[in-house]
């Protein structure tokens, strides 16, 4: 029970490392906090992860949203020790079909719902808290047709840093968890096909060098180190949970 006696907030819990993250820390003992954009998907997923869990509808790419997060939050709890940044999903496109509303969404759900999330919850926080952002390994390659969901994910991993120097002293731990390929919903919400999904997935894995997409289940594991008092020591750091790729090769 690593976190028994702790509020945790989970932003995009209602599945994928989100609800991975949820069900672990429910485990661990954590009243925990879930939010979505969907409400029926929200009300479902507290009632099955159980422990009385507690369901926010929140969608991290609204700003009407996001300013009122911390008046739903103060309406079940007065103090939170967790944050889970996860909210978030990727779409792409070629350099020369890139829009101003791709540009956009990528934007104002990874950037400013990350920027917003923390700014709304921080008055919440407890002393010797801990606040877990998501970023991605698309921020250590050069991959095609992702240039703004690098981008974006790039401005995840600068604020890593910058929120850490900066909320160090008021006793908070800003660390990250950098997933590589992950076996999960995530294509959901994307823009490709179920064809150019299958064709991603088929060419990736090979390139693992652990031969296989990770497990929701295993990021969950990085998020619940960072957010528990084991990594009391461990400030501004990005965690990656990747398989070994793209740092090393098996050939």
């Amino acid at each position: 029970m690593r976190l028994k006696g702790k509020t945790a907030l989970i932003t995009g819990g209602t599945s994928g490392i989100g609800k991975a993250t949820a069900q672990l820390f429910s485990s661990e003992g954590a009243q925990v906090i879930i939010t979505g954009r969907n409400k029926d998907t929200v009300e479902s997923t507290a009632n099955e992860i159980g422990n009385n869990t507690i369901g926010i509808v929140s969608d991290a790419g609204s700003m009407k949203d996001l300013l009122s997060l911390q008046e739903q939050l103060l309406s079940y709890v007065k103090q939170i020790d967790i944050v889970f940044v996860n909210a978030g999903f990727g779409k792409y496109a070629p350099l020369e079909f890139i829009d101003e509303a791709h540009y956009s969404e990528m934007f104002d759900t990874l950037v400013r719902g990350t920027l917003f999330t923390v700014q709304q919850v921080v008055p919440l926080l407890s002393k010797n808290s801990a606040i877990v952002l998501n970023t991605s390994i698309v921020t250590e390659i050069g991959m095609p047709n992702s240039s703004v969901y690098s981008a974006a994910k790039a401005a995840v991993q600068s604020f890593t840093k910058t929120f850490a120097s900066e909320l160090i002293t008021k006793g908070i731990r800003v660390n990250a968890v950098s997933p590589g390929p992950i076996q999960t919903n995530y294509f959901d919400r994307s823009n490709l096909s179920k064809e150019q999904v299958e064709q991603f997935t088929t060419s990736f894995a090979p390139q693992v060098p652990i031969q296989r997409f990770g497990l929701a289940s295993e990021v969950a594991e990085a998020v619940l180190f960072l957010a528990s008092d084991a990594a009391s020591f461990v400030v501004g750091t990005e965690l990656s949970v990747d398989g070994g790729f793209p740092k090393i090769k098996t050939s």
